[in-house]
């Protein structure tokens, strides 16, 4: 239990530190090649607060806070549950353990993403007088996207969101699970923060390069239909289309932000998740939890990256 609450308050300090660059890289995504509204992430981001004050960079961020607390329940569930059924706390079983978390958790992040998505594209470039808002909120906007489309609609790029989800989980739990074993992670460890900070920061960054070119052809999938026309037909049809039109550079776009965005945000999620943790288990029994040698791989199961 006291896990699933750690996980939700780390989750959600993920959230709050990072939507605004999740904001810039979605904008960043699927903006007109031809007819670019921003120069590059900087730009985005000065344009933004400028057309539509600081909380133009917090737009969609009803989405994400309420999948939080289920996709966080699904990741910390399945990847602890994997981990015991592989029976050895060791790099490759984290990989597959973070796998299976992310694949099962898609059945929440893929709508919510959706919602988030749809939120930050609205009123794109528009003064903050002039626009016209088409939906009030991220369950206004799932619940108009289910009367127009229905459940194939609320769940438009459920298999690029799988196709991304799936490795970056793995890439993350293994590359946090080395540098926490390299960095010597330990709870008497006066700098063990400061280390779980880079672990995590570190990891989110690995595991958002692992998957970033698929993102960005879920970022348009999702964002395809905005205005009443669609773009495009499926995967393929994206991908070559984004090609033909822009190269393989594409599939960078948003990149600086993503990267910008991927460390303090997997850093503020290890930061609170371990703290609390430790606050609880002092509360509980100090001497046991320092004490228990399984601890070091209790705290590999203390974080995860937040999205995406």
């Amino acid at each position: 239990m006291m896990d699933f609450v750690a996980g939700c308050l780390g989750g959600a300090a993920g959230v709050l530190v990072g939507h605004p660059f999740d904001t810039v890289k979605v904008r960043l995504q699927v903006q007109n090649v031809h007819k670019p509204l921003y120069k590059g992430t900087f730009h985005c981001f000065q344009s933004i607060i400028r057309q539509e004050s600081i909380f133009g960079l917090y737009k969609g961020i009803g989405s994400p806070m309420m999948g939080l607390t289920f996709i966080n329940a699904i990741v910390f569930g399945v990847q602890g549950n994997t981990m015991r059924l592989l029976g050895r706390d060791t790099p490759t079983n984290q990989f597959l353990a973070g796998a299976a978390a992310g694949t099962i958790q898609c059945v929440i992040c893929c709508p919510m993403e959706l919602a988030k998505t749809r939120m930050q594209m609205q009123g794109t470039g528009e003064k903050k007088k002039s626009t016209l808002k088409v939906y009030k909120n991220s369950l206004d906007c799932l619940a108009r996207i289910y009367q127009r489309e229905g459940v194939r609609g609320v769940n438009r790029g459920m298999v690029t969101t799988l196709i991304r989800e799936t490795p970056a989980f793995g890439v993350y739990f293994l590359v946090y699970d080395v540098l926490t074993r390299s960095l010597g992670c330990e709870p008497d460890d006066s700098y063990m923060i400061p280390k779980l900070m880079f672990a995590g920061g570190m990891s989110g960054i690995a595991s958002w390069l692992s998957t970033y070119p698929v993102d960005v052809i879920k970022s348009r999938l999702q964002a395809d239909g905005v205005g009443g026309k669609f773009q495009y037909s499926g995967i393929m049809d994206c991908t070559r289309k984004s090609l033909e039109k822009e190269g393989w550079r594409v599939f960078t776009r948003g990149l600086t932000s993503t990267l910008l965005r991927a460390f303090p945000v997997n850093a503020a999620t290890f930061a609170t998740v371990t703290l609390f943790l430790m606050y609880v288990r002092r509360e509980e029994a100090p001497k046991d939890c320092e004490a228990d040698p399984q601890h070091h791989a209790a705290l590999q199961q203390q974080a995860q990256p937040t999205s995406m």
